[in-house]
């Protein structure tokens, strides 16, 4: 009998898996939390199928949750070049001295001029290897920040829905593509794991447990490939996270803790590390950096070869990650943003 080659946690090819595309999910379920949840308890290597909705009756007794509060804006714009020629902009973050990281689609150079509804402009002023750019807005040429921009996306802008959802937005993505809890404008993706609780569902957590909040604002590299054959060879993205005072208490803590998505996850393990309430958060974890803080998490499943597959292999390995995954499809999971999640305990 032939023993099954191991996966290496070292390789990028590792991560891998075949997804039919029909179970990428293009719209939410609605109500929300009515999707379905996957759980797996390592301690029992046990896996249960149930909704959402039935989360109360599975969390663990005095277990802490911890959401990302963090508001998605309406990072993406269409307009054109001075010199004609469509284009299209997605928001990634804002810099010091009300310069903005964004991507664009379609060809620019230092330089160019990009004309937007509104009065609004934009000036390309870098061209960086990663293949974002770097430009000042205008408004009726004058040079504005972050919060005067937020301002005129809200009216001209569209949701920065992810690429493989492969639709336009929608009214009702303005809603759906926004947690319950969202407070702090500045992200350009959802933290989705919490796209999936309702008003109701958090009032049955309440009951029996604590609930508090990081920001950490997601930026578009959230889905950035990785390239490399190698995952100590990926340049990690970085993204603005602030902890309030009672959330840092409860991380110093022995308290258990459950964190509700990705962002939150490497928002804490950072914080665990560097003990740093604010500032860049650029954590990779993968199987070989697992967590040292968080217990538990609920997330939903991600792209094979992503960085969220590789923190989901952090915290119960790479080859029951994919084992797992296989049985979701089997099941008829819904994949990525608008998709299913499942619980590690």
């Amino acid at each position: 009998m032939r023993m099954k080659k191991s996966l290496d946690p070292l390789k990028v090819d590792s991560y891998d898996y075949y997804l039919p595309p029909e179970l990428i999910a293009k719209e939410p379920v609605n109500p929300p939390d009515l999707a379905k949840l996957l759980i797996y308890d390592r301690k029992n290597d046990k896996i249960t199928h149930t909704i959402f909705r039935e989360l109360p009756k599975y969390l663990p007794k005095d277990v802490h949750l911890i959401f990302n509060n963090t508001k998605v804006i309406k990072a993406r714009i269409f307009g054109k070049k001075d010199t004609g020629g469509k284009i299209e902009l997605l928001l990634n973050r804002p810099l010091e001295n009300d310069k903005f990281s964004v991507f664009i689609r379609g060809k620019v150079k230092v330089g160019s001029k990009l004309i937007f509804d509104k009065g609004l402009s934009a000036v390309v002023v870098e061209l960086c290897s990663d293949g974002s750019r770097v430009v000042e807005f205008y408004q009726k040429n004058k040079k504005i920040d972050f919060e005067k921009l937020l301002h005129i996306l809200e009216k001209i802008g569209h949701v920065p829905l992810p690429p493989y959802i492969d639709r336009e937005d929608k009214k009702e993505d303005e809603k759906h593509y926004q947690p319950l809890f969202a407070k702090t404008p500045g992200a350009v993706a959802a933290p989705t794991a919490s796209l999936h609780f309702t008003k109701e569902l958090i009032e049955k957590i309440k009951k029996e447990h604590d609930i508090k909040f990081i920001t950490l604002h997601v930026g578009a590299g959230t889905f950035k490939p990785v390239e490399a054959e190698f995952i100590t060879d990926h340049k990690m993205h970085s993204e603005y996270y602030e902890i309030p005072k009672d959330t840092q208490n409860l991380i110093d803590s022995d308290a258990k803790i459950l964190a509700v998505g990705t962002t939150v996850t490497r928002t804490i393990e950072y914080y665990a590390r560097t003990k740093k309430p604010f500032g860049e958060c650029n954590l990779f974890l993968s199987p070989l950096n697992p967590p040292i803080r968080v217990n538990h998490l609920i997330t939903n499943f991600h792209l094979p070869k992503s960085t969220l597959i590789m923190l989901v292999a952090s915290f119960i390995g790479i080859e029951k990650t994919l084992e797992i995954y296989k049985i979701a499809i089997e099941k008829k999971y819904r994949f990525y943003s608008y998709g299913d999640g499942m619980m590690i305990l």
